[in-house]
């Protein structure tokens, strides 16, 4: 039972939660053995995972930092974190027999699913909206994925609903309002982030970690897999884990406003953009002690001019991780030589310019 729709019993209370994957036993860890701490050891990969850290000492000198990295998730193949739930959904897919794989997504997951799809030999729907980014919609092409618009992002929720219920698509993505996580399985898989972090800096461990964040699919995985380090006696003391939003969904859904509301206008934070709020957030941020802070898309387009300068081009999605970090040390929930590490959860090059800036004469370099 996969329980695509979440809780059966919360979905019956009018509170519908995503369920997650329990684990009787472990191995010791280790980066030949990751993969042993996830549902399937074995997946149809492209060589996710394992992504880089970049140290960004300049950066963490002028905000008062210990130190400051990116964990470069969009060095996955198909350039963003999606690629570790698509792996991992992929394979529970065709370990149930399905032969179509569909997902609602503005651009990341609609591209790593039908990229993974199309090395497992299944089928791909990717129902999106009339506005995704050429690129995006390009690449899911070029992977034969089918692609299929709606007028309002949440209307691709109903169409998959309907043909998952019937048994004609095998869902990754959410497709319930309120919502519920994606499919467990791929939510899972996100659980890597942090064990790969607890490898990579050893004794020396992030005190902060910051995640752009839509419903909450990579803010859980991190956040569980440093609890199961712990749990595991492999750390003492888990880093608080904030949220970065376009809109103050979470901050609202704390202060009693609902899982859903209105955000009038668009974002330019296309990958974490939308109106609503899942319980595996909220459980999340209270499991690490954590805090959440939405940002403007005037202050990520500068920040993303000033994080492209330290050598990393990243979708302004992304971006929203450094300006989110700027407001955290400005409320003083990070302090002074905290250490940090910003998700870099997608490349800028899959963004689709509808401007360019010129630079003027007089101020090209000589």
């Amino acid at each position: 039972m996969d329980y695509f729709e979440g809780c059966p019993a919360c979905l019956r209370a009018g509170t519908p939660s995503s369920v997650a994957l329990r684990y009787a036993e472990r191995p010791p860890l280790g980066f030949h053995t990751i993969g042993d701490w996830l549902s399937y050891p074995q997946v149809a990969s492209l060589g996710e995972g394992n992504t880089p850290l970049s140290s960004l000492p300049r950066l963490a000198e002028s905000l008062g930092l210990n130190a400051l990295y990116t964990k470069n998730e969009f060095a996955n193949p198909t350039g963003s974190h999606k690629d570790r739930m698509g792996s991992m959904v992929v394979q529970r897919a065709i370990d149930v027999g399905a032969k179509t794989v569909a997902v609602a997504s503005s651009g990341n997951a609609g591209v790593s699913v039908a990229a993974y799809a199309a090395r497992a030999g299944l089928k791909s729907v990717v129902v999106t909206t009339p506005d995704i980014s050429p690129n995006w919609r390009r690449a899911i092409e070029m992977h034969g994925g089918i692609l299929m618009a709606t007028e309002h992002s949440d209307d691709r929720w109903a169409l998959i609903a309907h043909h998952a219920r019937r048994g004609d698509w095998y869902p990754v993505t959410n497709y319930k309002i309120p919502p519920v996580g994606s499919n467990p399985f791929g939510v899972d898989a996100y659980r890597a982030i942090a064990l790969e972090l607890h490898l990579q800096l050893g004794k020396n461990p992030p005190t902060d970690i910051v995640v752009p964040t839509a419903r909450g699919d990579l803010l859980w995985g991190i956040c569980q897999g440093y609890q199961d380090l712990k749990d595991a006696g492999l750390v003492w003391a888990i880093p608080k884990v904030h949220a970065v939003e376009p809109y103050p969904r979470i901050r609202g859904a704390l202060s009693g406003h609902g899982m859903v509301r209105d955000f009038s206008g668009n974002t330019e934070m296309v990958s974490i953009g939308g109106d609503s709020v899942t319980h595996q957030s909220l459980h999340a941020l209270e499991m690490v002690g954590g805090s959440s802070v939405d940002v403007s898309d005037h202050d990520v387009a500068a920040d993303q001019r000033i994080i492209a300068r330290e050598g990393l081009y990243l979708e302004h999605s992304s971006v929203a991780a450094l300006t989110g970090l700027r407001t955290l040390i400005g409320n003083m929930t990070i302090l002074s030589g905290a250490r940090i590490v910003l998700v870099a959860t997608s490349h800028g090059y899959k963004e689709y310019v509808r401007y360019v800036d010129r630079l003027p004469v007089s101020d090209l370099p000589r």
